[in-house]
């Protein structure tokens, strides 16, 4: 499932041959919202929100477009009067007079009032989103010392979208791995300093692999290894997820893996005691 920088990026080029454009036309695939179709015909894409792995199409007649992408959903860009070619089954489609974007193999579309936006029974639970509402280091600090928080696993708590939202199994990995700390820990269980660093390794490397496209390793680790002949996104994009087996870049040793809720969670056992 894409995370909330993939959800980011998507949104900006969606919102980039959308936005202030009359539109001339939306498609809805499913029957109950083919009412509202006509609706759109006209009216401005005013801008794209990301709530996690939401987006929110904001219209200037008040009416907002929810659609998640859920495990296959896949947006796409073209110029007016041009079909992206994909086997995917369409869902959405919003046209332009220049372009027009289309929405592959979701389900989970909604048209709402923008007045509703906020008590939608998904958005209402989610914690701040990390790109677009830019919570702070003392805000996180605050939050993963409240009550409900501060006594569950790391490995659990980054997933949960009720406590911050857009985190996947990679940012969980490499996040809980930049901060030397181990899936197991709790927030109770950190001193000031790791707390501190947790925060702001949240907030900065969601950010960075929104501005790098995918890559969590700082541009220094990424020269040094396109160096040593590691030269493709693959090889240099992370520092343990999905690198079993192999060294850490930092201390050498084995990289490893542990199952938690059911999915993997990467580590370093001499980085992360």
């Amino acid at each position: 499932m894409p995370e909330g920088p993939e959800i980011r990026i998507a949104a900006d080029e969606v919102q980039s041959v959308l936005v202030r454009r009359p539109t001339t036309s939306v498609f809805f695939a499913f029957a109950h919202l083919k009412k509202y179709q006509k609706k759109f015909k006209g009216s401005r894409v005013r801008r794209i929100e990301t709530r996690g792995k939401a987006m929110l199409t904001r219209f200037d007649n008040d009416l907002v477009i929810y659609s998640h992408n859920q495990l296959y959903g896949k947006w796409m860009t073209s110029t007016s009067g041009v079909r992206p070619e994909t086997s995917r089954q369409l869902r959405l489609a919003i046209h332009n007079s220049k372009a027009a974007a289309f929405l592959y193999s979701a389900s989970d579309i909604e048209v709402l009032k923008a007045a509703d936006v906020d008590s939608h029974p998904f958005l209402a639970r989610l914690g701040p989103d990390l790109l677009s509402q830019t919570p702070t280091v003392p805000a996180l600090i605050k939050r993963m010392r409240e009550k409900k928080f501060r006594n569950r696993q790391l490995s659990g708590l980054l997933l949960d979208q009720e406590f911050v939202a857009g985190l996947g199994n990679y940012l969980r990995a490499e996040i809980l791995y930049f901060s030397a700390i181990h899936p197991t820990r709790r927030p109770a269980d950190l001193d000031d300093a790791e707390i501190k660093r947790l925060s702001g390794n949240i907030i900065k490397l969601t950010l960075r692999s929104y501005k790098t496209r995918g890559v969590i390793n700082p541009p220094t680790l990424v020269k040094r290894l396109k160096t040593q002949g590691l030269t493709t996104r693959a090889q240099n994009r992370f520092s343990v997820f999905q690198r079993e087996g192999e060294p850490c870049y930092r201390c050498s040793d084995t990289i490893t893996r542990m199952d938690s809720g059911g999915r993997h969670i990467f580590l370093c056992p001499q980085c992360q005691q």
